[in-house]
C-alpha cells in the first residue's frame, strides 16, 4: 500500500482495519483532485468505473461549492443512491423521495497503459460520499 502513496505524489493515509483489510483515504478537495486525475488518466476496466464516473460527478459539484446549497445537496444525494450500496436508511428517510441517478453503462474496457493498477478498487473497493451534519449550513 506505501507504493500507492508514493505513486500518487505522497497524499492519504493507510488504515490496517485487520488481518486481510486495510484502508487508503485521502479527503481533501486538493488531494481527491490528484485520484481523479490519475482515474482519469489510467481508467478503471470494470464496472467499478460506474462508480468513479458518479462520484466524480459528486466531487465536481463539491468544487463548485453547489453541495451548499439545497439543489446542490439533492443531486449528491441522488448520486450516492446510484453508487456501491445506495443510500443507507438514516439518508433515505432524511432525502425521501430522491430518484437514483442513471448508472453509466461501461462497455468494452481495455487496459490501455502498463502502469494501469491492476486491482486497486477492485473486490471490497468503493467509492463514497459522506455527508456531515453542519453548523454553518442547514
Amino acid at each position: 500500500m506505501e507504493g500507492i502513496i508514493a505513486l500518487l505524489g505522497g497524499i492519504g493515509s493507510i488504515t490496517n482495519l485487520g488481518k486481510d483489510s486495510v484502508q487508503y483515504r485521502v479527503s481533501s478537495v486538493k488531494d481527491l483532485e490528484v485520484i481523479i486525475d490519475h482515474f482519469d488518466k489510467y481508467p478503471l476496466i470494470t464496472q467499478k468505473l460506474a462508480d468513479y464516473l458518479l462520484f466524480k460527478q459528486a466531487f465536481e459539484l463539491v468544487k463548485r461549492k453547489e453541495h451548499l446549497t439545497p439543489e446542490g445537496l439533492h443531486k449528491i444525494v441522488a448520486i450516492k443512491a446510484t453508487i456501491n450500496n445506495g443510500l443507507t436508511e438514516t439518508l433515505k428517510s432524511a432525502f425521501s423521495g430522491v430518484i437514483p441517478v442513471p448508472r453509466p453503462v461501461v462497455v468494452d474496457q481495455e487496459i490501455k497503459d502498463p502502469y494501469w493498477l491492476a486491482g486497486f478498487v477492485s473486490g471490497e473497493g468503493c467509492f463514497f460520499i459522506n455527508i456531515f451534519k453542519s453548523l454553518a449550513y442547514k
